[in-house]
């Protein structure tokens, strides 16, 4: 797999003479990590133009402040708005009763929210599930168009029978959706990209088996990258079958990891603040018609200072 990279060189002759080939090919190597293209922590030419569409409706993804928001709801609702952020994400549709006026009082609005993992990763969900109807009726309450299905526990991924399975509860699931005019997204972690018996990955087997309309995806550039498939590339091979994006960086010379219980917490890094080319990411989204980018970082030792970095790394012009 090629990748491009970028090396910044400074406008000083001497130094550019100083610079041998081999200093330059050690700089090119070192520059592919976890099968991702990067680019300069520091260069901030991808940012947001002013009147960009997915500024405009830029979401934070609530896990990220899951901590604050057990203390506090309203204060740190309050600090997203005071961000820049546009929208929030729900991390449970069954939220949205609780959290949707405290969001509007601060001029927030929501587009997307997950579900319980359980409704359709596992075969049998444990008495006290939701069911899919329950949260297709809170979507449409509180004008939620996209319901996220974001993970799947061990002992229901293991192998392709039982991802074929966890696909076609989606595609019923997805139908039911479609009929209330609402969209299925399934969002994926690492542990897709770790090759099956036979050679195809978890995330081969979606792709197989969602259904194209049903089921969309909401593309996480994080996990994708630390699961070995390049972004980029995996938003321009999905084309229109992405739906959203989650916009997460990675501490580059991170390897390749498909337990997501074992990714050291200081991977997760602030959009702008790792090595994911997210110029490219963005320019890609576009293209195949990405309807809106949401901000998530699942580790951090101060959530509200990195979502203000993510935003004001995404505004730098």
């Amino acid at each position: 797999m090629n990748h491009d990279f970028v090396v910044f060189i400074p406008l000083n002759l001497e130094f550019l003479l100083m610079v041998s080939r081999r200093t330059f090919l050690n700089a090119a190597a070192a520059a592919s990590v976890a099968g991702v293209t990067l680019r300069s922590a520091n260069s901030f030419a991808w940012a947001f133009p002013d009147q960009d569409p997915y500024l405009a409706k830029i979401g934070i993804q609530l896990y990220t402040l899951r901590n604050e928001m057990d203390k506090d709801p309203k204060a740190t609702i309050s600090a997203v708005a005071d961000a820049g952020y546009k929208q929030i994400e729900l991390m449970d549709v069954m939220d949205a009763t609780k959290l949707m006026p405290i969001a509007k009082d601060k001029g927030l609005y929501a587009t997307s929210a997950f579900i319980q993992w359980n409704i359709l990763g596992e075969a049998k969900p444990a008495a006290g599930t939701n069911t899919m109807e329950i949260c297709i009726e809170q979507a449409n309450k509180h004008k939620i168009k996209y319901l996220v299905f974001g993970y799947i526990g061990k002992g229901n991924r293991e192998t392709a029978d039982q991802l074929k399975a966890t696909a076609e509860r989606c595609n019923k699931a997805g139908e039911l959706c479609k009929k209330a005019g609402i969209q299925l997204c399934y969002h994926h972690h690492s542990f897709e990209f770790q090759p099956l018996e036979g050679g195809k990955t978890g995330m081969d087997v979606f792709i197989e088996n969602f259904d194209k309309e049903l089921v969309k995806f909401e593309i996480d550039v994080f996990w994708a990258a630390i699961g070995g498939w390049d972004p980029v590339q995996t938003l321009e091979k999905l084309g229109s079958r992405v739906a959203q994006v989650h916009l997460k960086d990675l501490l580059p010379n991170t390897p390749n990891i498909f337990d997501e219980g074992k990714v050291p917490k200081e991977a997760f890094k602030e959009v702008g603040a790792g090595g994911i080319d997210m110029k490219a990411v963005l320019a890609m989204s576009k293209k195949i018609g990405v309807d809106q980018c949401h901000v998530e970082q699942d580790q951090s030792p101060n959530p509200v200072k990195s979502i203000q970095l993510s935003m004001s790394n995404l505004k730098k012009a």
